[in-house]
C-alpha cells in the first residue's frame, strides 16, 4: 500500500502480490500500466498474455513470462512516482518535477494536515499522502462528483483511504470548511480563478502557513499574485519548473584502418580528404584555405598531401569515398563501444506555473 510506513507491514503484505493488488505492469520507462490482480482473468498487452493466477504469490519486482514464453512484463509495487505515469486522466495532472517542488517548498512531512483544491486525477494528492503518512492527513476537494468519487476508489485501492478524505465543494464560491480553520499546515490550489478564494485564506494560514496556487497560464499568475499583494501576502515567488530526459546508453562507433592500399584507391581518397579539407589547387599549388582537424590534430599541408593519419581517423567509408567492396582493397574496419548520453526528442515540458507565498502579518 502507497500510505502504509515500512515498519507497519508485515512481510508477506509487502513483498507478496496477492488477489486483488495494484499491479505496476512495466514494459520500458515510458510504457507502464495498472492492473488488478484478479483470478481467473488474464493482462494482455503486445507481449502476450498473461494469467493473473500466475502473478499471485510472486514477489514484487518478478519478471513473468506470457503464456507462449515469448514475452515477458516486470510486476512492480506502485509508488507515488509510478502512480502518476499510469493513472486515469480526468483531468490535466502535474508531474513529479512539479510535484516534488511543491512538497519541498510548502515543507511537508509526516503527521502534516494539508488542505488541497482540486482534487483532480489525484496525482498529486498521492504524493502529499506519502509525505504526511502515518498520522497526518491530506483535505482534498473538487466540484465535480464524479471526478472526486474516482479518485476515492483510486486512493483506496492503493491503501490511502486512512489518509485522504476527498468531499464534494465549490472551494472558489464558498471557500474551505469552517472545521479546518487553523488546521492546516499547508494549502495548495488548482483551479481557475484562484484570486477568488485568496481573501478568505487568511484564517486558515495563521503561523506562518505557506500557501502554492498553481496555474497553466501566465495571465491567470498576473491576477494571482495582484490579489495575494492587496492582501498583504508575502514573500510571493513564482516558478516553472522545466524537465529535460537524457537516453544514456552504449553505442558502437565504427573506424578505418587502411593496410596495403592499392595506389590507385589512396589517391581517390586522399582527393576526397583535400575536400573536406576545404583545399584547391591554384596556378601557386596546393592552397589550404581551413585546417582539417582529425582526432585533435591539425593536420599539416604535408600530412594531407602524403595521406598521412587522414584516412584512419575518419569515421566512416561514404565520408571519403571508399569502396563498397572493402575485404577487396585491404581496408580494415574497427569498432569501439561508448556510452553517449543524447536528449529525448519528446521531453514532457511546460505544465505550468507554481506560485508560492505565506501571510504577511505572520512574517517576523
Amino acid at each position: 500500500m502507497l500510505g502504509v510506513p515500512r515498519d507497519q507491514r508485515t512481510e508477506s503484505a509487502e513483498c507478496l502480490i496477492r488477489e486483488g493488488d495494484v499491479v505496476i505492469v512495466y514494459e520500458r520507462h515510458d510504457r507502464m500500466k495498472q492492473a488488478t490482480v484478479c483470478k481467473g482473468k488474464e493482462f494482455q498487452n503486445r507481449f502476450g498474455v498473461f494469467p493473473y493466477c500466475d502473478w499471485i504469490g510472486k514477489p514484487f519486482g518478478s519478471r513473468v513470462v506470457g503464456k507462449k514464453g515469448i514475452g515477458f512484463v516486470y510486476l512492480l509495487k506502485p509508488t507515488p512516482e509510478l502512480w502518476t505515469l499510469v493513472l486515469s486522466h480526468r483531468t490535466q495532472i502535474l508531474y513529479v518535477a512539479d510535484i516534488s517542488f511543491v512538497v519541498g517548498f510548502l515543507e511537508i512531512g509526516p503527521g502534516k494536515v494539508v488542505l488541497e483544491s482540486g482534487t483532480g486525477s489525484g496525482s498529486l494528492t498521492t504524493s502529499l499522502a506519502r509525505s504526511i503518512a502515518p498520522l497526518g492527513h491530506v483535505y482534498s476537494f473538487d466540484f465535480h462528483e464524479l471526478r472526486a468519487e474516482a479518485a476515492r476508489e483510486d486512493f483506496k485501492r492503493n491503501g490511502l483511504g486512512s489518509l485522504v478524505t476527498v468531499a464534494v465543494r465549490d472551494i472558489q464560491g464558498q471557500g474551505f470548511p469552517e472545521d479546518l480553520v487553523g488546521r492546516a499546515d499547508a494549502v495548495f490550489l488548482d483551479l481557475p480563478q484562484p484570486w477568488l478564494v485568496i481573501p478568505h485564506l487568511g484564517r486558515y494560514l495563521e503561523g506562518n502557513v505557506p500557501l502554492c496556487s498553481f496555474s497553466p497560464c501566465i495571465e491567470q499568475v498576473q491576477r494571482t499574485c495582484e490579489a495575494l499583494t492587496s492582501n498583504h501576502f508575502t514573500d510571493i515567488r513564482t516558478f516553472e519548473v522545466l524537465l529535460r530526459s537524457y537516453d544514456v546508453r552504449t553505442q558502437t562507433f565504427g573506424s578505418l584502418s587502411m593496410t596495403g592500399v592499392k595506389e590507385e584507391i589512396a589517391a581517390e581518397n586522399l582527393s576526397q580528404v583535400r575536400k573536406l579539407s576545404g583545399q584547391k589547387r591554384g596556378r601557386d599549388g596546393l592552397k589550404q584555405t581551413e585546417p582539417l582537424v582529425m582526432q585533435g590534430h591539425v593536420l599539416t599541408t604535408e600530412e594531407v598531401t602524403n595521406g598521412k593519419e587522414c584516412i584512419p581517423a575518419l569515421s566512416s567509408s561514404s565520408d571519403i569515398g571508399l569502396s563498397k567492396n572493402p575485404e577487396n582493397t585491404g581496408v580494415e574496419r574497427n569498432s569501439s563501444e561508448r556510452i553517449v548520453a543524447r536528449p529525448y526528442p519528446e521531453t514532457r515540458g511546460h505544465t505550468g506555473f507554481l506560485t508560492f507565498a505565506r501571510q504577511g502579518s505572520n512574517l517576523n
